[in-house]
């Protein structure tokens, strides 16, 4: 082991007091005192303090797509939304927090800034697979290209699992369906990122996997028991087809049930299979040559989310909605003379 001098030492000490203490220099009023004009005026006014720093980095040279900037503004815009919704919690503080900590490291230029997303005010970590989605692009030849989308996809996780532990699934849902968006975003932007900006090598290209989720009723499996969203989320990623110049070459399905039956249950596995059948056959009703789609099927044995904590009854059975669930994976590869 190397030893350091006394005076690196001390030096790395005080710049790391100094990074923490510049992190937390935007306090926003305790929600007991906003109240009146003036404290609500002193809120915006720090808000838009941190905004003008994000600006000021940009127009220093750091692209409005970096990650970490991107992430910083991100923070803020949750922060922010929230504040103006009136979360009495600590969320809109702690979020406001994290956005300063990675501005000051900015500002500092400190290499490397973190990359991990912290779950603020106690946020439950809702959607494992979305997480997952997220981290696999980090490090990527892609990521380059998706970086921006990735920051805020990972913030707006956060955000969601924040209004799930303070109002359950329906208040997460429109935060989540966000997150979503920003994946499928991110996935699209890595497959089709063949140029890196002036600077930086060349990004090889990702093979080209689209993702989506079919989202069943609770105990159903028929057409008419899909969410509309989640085919609308599926319609999007077949049309990424053409528009990025790909040609299907297989498709896999993977049928899913909830928990509510038992794991292990027979009768999940069997619902998890039907699934996967109405959804292989909504893809040939859209084009899809039955050769190319193949499905499996694991019953309730891979829950991305729990709902712990949760009451047995509709509520319940609306926050397992995640689990069941047909993944989609739309393999393809260029049309010849795409470039």
């Amino acid at each position: 082991m190397i030893k350091q001098p006394s005076h690196l030492l001390a030096a790395a000490l005080l710049a790391a007091l100094a990074f923490g203490a510049q992190a937390q220099q935007t306090q926003l009023n305790a929600p007991k005192n906003r109240v009146t004009d003036e404290a609500i005026h002193a809120d915006l006014s720090g808000y838009e303090a941190t905004q003008g720093r994000i600006q000021a980095l940009n127009d220093g040279g750091r692209p409005v797509r970096d990650y970490h900037l991107s992430k910083a503004q991100c923070w803020l815009d949750v922060s922010f939304h929230e504040y103006t919704r009136n979360d009495r919690s600590a969320f809109p503080q702690e979020a406001l927090t994290e956005s300063e900590k990675l501005i000051v490291g900015m500002e500092q230029g400190v290499e490397p800034l973190p990359t991990d997303t912290p779950l603020v005010n106690n946020a439950a970590r809702v959607r494992e697979d979305l997480w997952k989605r997220f981290a696999a692009l980090h490090g990527t030849p892609g990521f380059v290209c998706a970086q921006q989308a990735v920051a805020c996809g990972e913030v707006e996780l956060v955000h969601a699992g924040n209004e799930y532990n303070q109002q359950q699934w329906r208040h997460a849902k429109p935060y989540i369906q966000i997150a979503e968006d920003w994946v499928s975003d991110a996935e699209s932007l890595a497959r089709t990122c063949g140029v890196a900006p002036a600077g930086l090598a060349a990004a090889a290209p990702v093979e080209p996997v689209l993702t989506a989720n079919v989202l069943f009723e609770f105990d159903r499996s028929g057409p008419k028991d899909i969410r509309a969203y989640s085919i609308t989320s599926l319609d999007r990623e077949l049309g990424r087809l053409q528009q990025e110049g790909l040609v299907l070459t297989r498709v896999e399905l993977v049928g899913h049930a909830d928990r509510l039956q038992g794991r292990g249950h027979d009768y999940n596995q069997a619902l998890s299979e039907k699934r996967a059948q109405t959804v292989r056959a909504l893809l040939q009703a859209r084009g899809v040559d039955a050769g190319v789609i193949e499905y499996t099927f694991k019953g309730d044995s891979e829950q991305v989310q729990t709902c712990e904590g949760v009451k047995p009854g509709p509520t319940l059975k609306e926050c397992l909605i995640p689990n069941r669930r047909v993944e989609v994976r739309l393999h393809a590869q260029p049309q010849a003379g795409a470039r």
